[in-house]
């Protein structure tokens, strides 16, 4: 009964609606607290922040210091530049003579000196060929002129003969007539004999002294082809003889330095000095000098340069009290060419040229300039310029790694040693 009037009491109206409302308090609290609190976090956050920069340390612009790059100048200084022109060559000879004797018959004398490398003086023997059938063949030509001399002194005594007759005859007779009374064909005849027998003999002298055979000119034997003992013809080759007075080296340059340099057109016109060096040989500093003689007409084949003919005289030092190094036919040598003058140039190492044709300056502020250049002439080591950088100016000769126009630079002597420049720092940062 008890329960019974419990449940009955708890399910009453009154106390129904008292639950709901005390539900619904507590579902309000915890909507507000749970929605309030995240705002309240939010505004403290921001008010803390706020605070935070307000009383904070403030960024106050410093100076940031900025070493210079250490570079090392060099004057420009501007005067009259000899041009340089450099090139490769190949030392031949200026005369070379395959020589062959003009008679035959067989050689029983040679020079001790005809080898390779042997060297003969003008009109000195070589070897001889057996004169023995040249000397007997003289012998007949000169009884061959003894007789028609004979022959010819008898005609004239004839006629002698011949005149008189005619003279005692006193007829007259026409021109050829005459000449037949005289004797004059027998006459013309017998000095035409005359002068054969005596041209025949002239001919036997000269083939019996070319039995000896000579140097034709002051040379170096460079081959042999006979032995003692050889018998030879007309067409035989005796030696290969190459002139000792001069050597050429034939040598290759641009086309385009050829204004540069002093071409001779006739013989009597002094070419461009030449210095020849051979490394291999002579060592660095020991040169031969030469003289440009000719400009060949053709360009070479491969790299379309041109080619000039440098002269060198007594190539083997073979005159007396010369104390120079020899030139070897074939060698492969180095020419210096010296070229005509630039009235006003600076000379510029070619390594001092940046990216072809620009060069780094350093101006009076101390900062890098990169300048164009105007280039008259480009040689092996040294660019002669003519504009673009002016005397006194202090070109750099040092590399630098990467460079930018403007940037900041000092020298050696430069006690500095820096640059400093004001700028503001990023904000936030510490004083």
């Amino acid at each position: 009964m008890l329960s019974e009037q419990k449940i009955s009491i708890s399910n009453t109206p009154a106390v129904s609606a008292a639950g709901t409302k005390i539900r619904h308090q507590r579902l309000w609290k915890t909507v507000v607290f749970r929605g309030l609190l995240p705002l309240a976090v939010i505004l403290a956050g921001g008010f803390l922040s706020v605070w935070m920069m307000e009383t904070g340390p403030q960024a106050k612009p410093h100076t940031i210091t900025r070493n210079a790059t250490l570079v090392a100048v060099r004057a420009v200084d501007y005067s009259s530049q000899k041009t340089l022109i450099s090139g490769m060559g190949t030392v031949a000879a200026a005369c070379n003579v395959e020589l062959k004797p003009q008679v035959s018959g067989e050689i029983i004398s040679l020079n001790p000196n005809l080898v390779p490398g042997g060297h003969f003086k003008k009109g000195e023997t070589l070897l001889k060929i057996d004169p023995t059938d040249y000397r007997l063949t003289v012998r007949e030509r000169a009884a061959d002129v003894a007789k028609a001399e004979s022959d010819l002194q008898l005609e004239q005594g004839n006629q002698l003969i011949a005149k008189k007759e005619y003279t005692l005859l006193g007829e007259t007779v026409s021109d050829q007539e005459r000449a037949l009374m005289l004797r004059r064909p027998q006459l013309e005849n017998l000095q035409a004999t005359l002068e054969a027998a005596r041209a025949k003999f002239d001919k036997a002298q000269v083939d019996l002294g070319r039995t000896e055979i000579k140097a034709p000119f002051n040379a170096v034997i460079q081959s042999r082809e006979v032995n003692l003992g050889t018998r030879v013809s007309e067409s035989s080759a005796l030696a290969t003889l190459v002139d000792t007075d001069a050597y050429w080296v034939e040598v290759c340059v641009p086309v385009s330095q050829l204004r540069w340099i002093q071409i001779p057109q006739t013989g009597k016109d002094p070419g461009a000095l030449v210095r020849i060096y051979d490394t291999a040989a002579w060592g660095d500093k020991v040169f031969r000098q030469g003289r440009v003689i000719r400009l060949k007409s053709d360009l070479e084949s491969q790299g379309r340069m041109a080619r000039l003919l440098i002269q060198v005289e007594d190539p083997l030092s073979l005159e007396p009290g010369q104390d120079q190094p020899r030139m070897l036919i074939g060698s492969y040598v180095r020419v210096e060419i010296q070229g005509n003058a630039v009235a006003s140039a600076a000379a510029i190492q070619r390594e001092f040229i940046r990216n072809g044709n620009s060069v780094w300056v350093m101006t009076p502020e101390g900062n890098l300039a990169i300048r164009p250049v105007e280039i008259a002439f480009r040689g092996a080591e040294q660019l002669l310029v003519t504009g673009g950088i002016t005397s006194g100016e202090q070109l750099i000769i040092t590399d630098i790694a990467a460079p930018v126009e403007g940037m900041s630079l000092r020298t050696v002597d430069d006690t500095a040693g820096q640059t400093a420049t004001r700028e503001p720092a990023s904000k936030g940062g510490q004083s």
